[in-house]
């Protein structure tokens, strides 16, 4: 008996298994849309700052304090748009202090566009997080006479920057926007001496909280003239 197939029982064959295809594709694809569906975005969600400053407090407390506070800092600029909700919108230079003791000062710096911070240091550990904009970093080490560069680290929205005691930065925010980034400090920043250098010169000279609300106010006076 031969077993040769017709054409027309070929092509119906053909025709019910490609029918059969595109059924099972018009059956999977409202579903593989279903999963993709993205939940809407709660533009209200705001971290709670009490509770920030609370857990930044407590882990300061720890053995390796500064890195305990890193990880409280990392998980709340990790949403920045609920930090930014719960800070507002930067529209000038400005520090905002949220929490100051002996131990542990945190506040909210904020950079109008295109501002420079001229060379100072700490003389404390330092952890900053940037909610909204960005911030570059020139690190500078002492030498024989005064300082030198020697690296530079960039700041984007959602990272940590982490810096030790002995670190003397300057800071630029390079965008044509507000930058804001929190600040925590392992000590009373406003009440301890410190140092600036000369953007220009290098020259070292005295520097403390005033100093720097100082070139805070200043910055907004230049802005206000353009």
């Amino acid at each position: 008996m031969s077993t040769t197939k017709t054409p027309n029982l070929v092509a119906r064959r053909t025709f019910l298994l490609a029918a059969a295809a595109l059924s099972t594709q018009l059956i999977r694809t409202p579903m593989a849309k279903a999963e993709t569906v993205k939940k809407p975005v709660n533009l209200n969600k705001k971290v709670n700052l009490d509770h920030f400053i609370a857990d930044c407090i407590e882990a300061n407390n720890e053995a390796d304090a500064q890195m305990a506070v890193r990880e409280v800092l990392a998980k709340a600029v990790s949403k920045p748009g609920a930090l930014l909700n719960a800070l507002g919108e930067p529209d000038k230079a400005g520090i905002q202090i949220l929490h100051q003791s002996a131990a542990l000062t945190i506040f909210n710096a904020m950079w109008t566009p295109q501002m420079n911070l001229l060379p100072h240091n700490h003389l404390m550990w330092a952890n900053i997080g940037i909610y909204t904009g960005r911030e570059d970093n020139i690190l500078w080490r002492k030498n024989e006479h005064t300082i030198e560069a020697y690296g530079a680290e960039a700041l984007f929205e959602g990272d940590v920057g982490t810096l030790g005691h002995d670190i003397v930065h300057s800071v630029t925010n390079p965008l044509l926007r507000f930058t804001g980034g929190i600040h925590i400090y392992g000590g009373d920043f406003f009440h301890t001496t410190r140092s600036e250098w000369d953007p220009e010169t290098l020259d070292e000279r005295p520097s403390d909280g005033p100093a720097i609300q100082a070139m805070f106010a200043a910055e907004n006076e230049r802005r206000a003239k353009k």
